[in-house]
């Protein structure tokens, strides 16, 4: 495998800080370049955004295949799919995403239409990767039962007022994060960073309120790990 940071002079520790710190928190390409300053490491906020552009769809690859493996070893026995609106240059438009019962963003998928096309492409995209669950949740909209109807999965959709809480709920660190970058100003941009954002958020995701302290801050420390692995 060639080495992706081979014609940089940076370490790649500090490319991969750059883009885990980007991408992972609600901060500007600025804010980052700041605090590389305050740790004394002089970068223009452009190389960051640079780097995430570069390296950014390559570590989420990386994380997918790995959480991909890991999931695939366990049956899927529920989902959760929800759509939010987003705004780019003032048109409307809509990222669905599939969340399954732990919190883990199996897809995210950006269109400009909230049908059963959009639907079914979210459906057939997760399926593909980690097989059929045995309970979809959804809300009333209708786009979901007929994209049910064309799979054969109508028997297994299951929707109530607060059931779909858990994807209701993803979609909160986004939205903070979408207000951190003004938000979008292309489709393209939007799909490419909700893709990189949700296997980052899936690879940090320790689910701190379920876990003893000692038992969280051990998990933490190997995501840490991990990350710095990536791409080595």
């Amino acid at each position: 495998m060639r080495n992706p940071f081979r014609y940089f002079k940076t370490s790649p520790e500090v490319i991969r800080l750059a883009v885990m710190m980007y991408v992972r928190f609600p901060l500007s390409l600025r804010n980052v370049e700041d605090l590389f300053h305050e740790r004394g490491i002089d970068i223009c906020y452009e190389t960051v955004r640079f780097w995430w552009n570069r390296f950014g769809p390559m570590f989420a690859a990386e994380i997918r295949k790995r959480c991909g493996d890991r999931l695939s070893a366990w049956t899927q026995w529920q989902w959760h799919l929800d759509e939010v609106f987003v705004k780019i240059n003032g048109v409307t438009h809509y990222l669905w995403r599939a969340v399954d019962h732990e919190g883990e963003v199996l897809e995210a998928f950006v269109t400009k239409r909230r049908d059963r096309h959009a639907e079914l492409k979210l459906l057939r995209k997760a399926m593909k990767r980690y097989g059929n669950p045995e309970i979809i949740v959804t809300d009333r909209l209708r786009s979901y039962r007929a994209a049910m109807k064309v799979i054969g999965n109508e028997d297994k959709q299951d929707v109530g007022r607060w059931l779909n809480n858990r994807a209701e709920n993803s979609h909160l660190p986004f939205r903070r994060r979408e207000r951190a970058m003004l938000r979008f100003r292309r489709m393209r941009s939007l799909q490419k960073f909700a893709a990189v954002y949700s296997s980052v958020h899936n690879h940090f995701n320790r689910e701190h309120h379920l876990n003893q302290r000692d038992r969280f801050k051990e998990s933490r420390t190997a995501a840490l790990e991990e990350w710095r692995q990536l791409a080595a």
